[in-house]
């Protein structure tokens, strides 16, 4: 075997949730890699009687259609028609896979595919006391302009939701894959705030009921502008808790961002935390250590850990993890800090949100 597998899972009487991230080993041909990275994810599920909820796949553009192959062939009946998020990164130290990130789930009951316009685009999950809804790679090829793919991308995701009898204020958690985000990410959270303001997660009156997210310049491997994966708690209503301002990070829609910090969410298996993307900024948004790489990556961790504990969470909870580096320089100054923490790591290349920022995280835990 040449990926490295790390398998964090929480148990309830009602169902197991199966948190799967895989990586390659350096030094070995792409295919093998590919090849043995979506064997391991396999041999993972179908031990354990488990199904998909949500996946990611991290690569450059050239590598998307031979990792596409190796999934196909690997999985076999497992693949049940959703697209898996095919988000285009650089190049890292491990080459030109990033890794794979699965969320699946086993239960009673096997997850229902979810269509939009005949696309198989998610899946339900029914357990005692949740139904569970996640949409992935949702995005848009009709308009030429990057802010319009967002807005037809918000509007598809919100049909999806509609038809299913809720709206964005089951989300607890979005994730926005951008292209080139450097050049539009303005436009970007102008499109979100004015989309969840008409809609009322945000604004006057209202409880600022916005998911938390990750904004991030990974784009989709179609060629779209920009994608969407988000989670839905379609039932209970009305549980999803969201955390604006946590350690030194005030809320992000103070300077136009329209997120939560984190959310935490009734899932399958028990409560689940989802901390937005986080980076090295100070109480009033600003970057900070800026052109220190070491700086930046210990305060970011310090600011996700601080998050975590704000909702009762400690690093034994953390169940995925995307370390966001801006340069595979970045990525080796972020490989001395790795190890200090037990977390399941996936490091991925790529722009962040700002031109002065060179490192994110982005963490999902469920507290014991």
């Amino acid at each position: 075997m040449t990926a490295n597998l790390d398998i964090r899972s929480v148990e309830s009487p009602g169902a197991t949730e199966i948190f799967i991230s895989s990586t390659p080993q350096e030094n070995v041909p792409f295919q093998d890699q590919a090849r043995d990275i979506f064997a391991g994810i396999s041999d993972v599920l179908r031990s354990r009687g488990a199904s998909i909820l949500q996946e990611r796949i991290f690569s450059t553009q050239a590598a998307a259609e031979t990792l596409r192959k190796a999934r196909a062939q690997a999985y076999g009946d497992l693949d049940d028609g959703v697209t898996p998020s095919f988000l285009v990164a650089r190049e890292g130290l491990s080459g030109q896979v990033a890794g794979v990130q699965v969320h699946a789930v086993s239960g009673d009951n096997r997850p229902e595919v979810v269509q939009l316009d005949g696309n198989a685009c998610g899946r339900i999950f029914r357990s005692p006391g949740c139904t569970y809804l996640t949409l992935s790679y949702i995005s848009d090829q009709q308009d030429e302009q990057a802010p319009a793919q967002a807005r037809i991308m918000m509007q598809k995701g919100d049909a999806i939701l509609r038809k299913l009898g809720t709206d964005f204020l089951s989300v607890p958690r979005t994730w926005m894959w951008l292209k080139d985000i450097l050049s539009w990410y303005d436009d970007f959270n102008h499109v979100r705030t004015n989309f969840f303001t008409e809609w009322g997660l945000v604004g006057a009156g209202t409880r600022q009921s916005m998911p938390a997210s990750t904004g991030i310049g990974l784009g989709p491997a179609n060629g779209s502008h920009c994608a969407m994966d988000l989670t839905a708690v379609l039932e209970p209503n009305g549980a999803t808790q969201y955390l604006q301002a946590a350690g030194k990070q005030h809320c992000a829609i103070e300077y136009g961002s329209a997120f939560s910090r984190a959310s935490k969410a009734i899932t399958p298996a028990g409560q689940t935390v989802f901390v937005s993307g986080t980076a090295s900024i100070n109480t009033d948004g600003q970057p900070i250590h800026i052109g220190d790489a070491a700086g930046q990556i210990k305060t970011t961790i310090e600011n996700v850990r601080a998050v975590l504990g704000d909702m009762n969470c400690g690093d034994e909870d953390v169940v995925h993890v995307i370390a966001y580096c801006k340069t595979t320089e970045i990525e080796k100054v972020f490989n001395a800090y790795k190890d200090t923490l037990d977390w399941p790591w996936i490091t991925v290349i790529c722009d962040i949100c700002r031109p002065d920022l060179l490192f994110e995280i982005e963490a999902t835990a469920m507290p014991r």
